[in-house]
């Protein structure tokens, strides 16, 4: 298992806008560098992405949670 933590303290966001679709979900398969969401901090976003490939098995944060650095958004099962 691998944890994808948050770089920046901030709102974290699944999409990339109100109308759009999640970059993923839960079960979907992820590669290393792949975008997981965003978090936007004074209205700048950075985005997140996963650190390893493998199975996004859940997020652990919210959509529109508050983050700070280093809290843990997803969890994937690597391979």
């Amino acid at each position: 298992m691998a944890e994808i933590q948050s770089p920046l303290p901030g709102v974290f966001y699944r999409k990339p806008g109100p109308d759009k679709d999640p970059y993923v979900q839960e079960g979907d398969r992820v590669e290393a560098g792949q975008v997981i969401g965003m978090v936007e901090i004074m209205k700048q976003f950075t985005e997140v992405h996963a650190d390893s490939s493998g199975t996004l098995e859940r997020f652990v944060v919210e959509d529109s949670a508050m983050v700070n650095p280093g809290d843990t958004i997803a969890v994937v099962a690597e391979g």
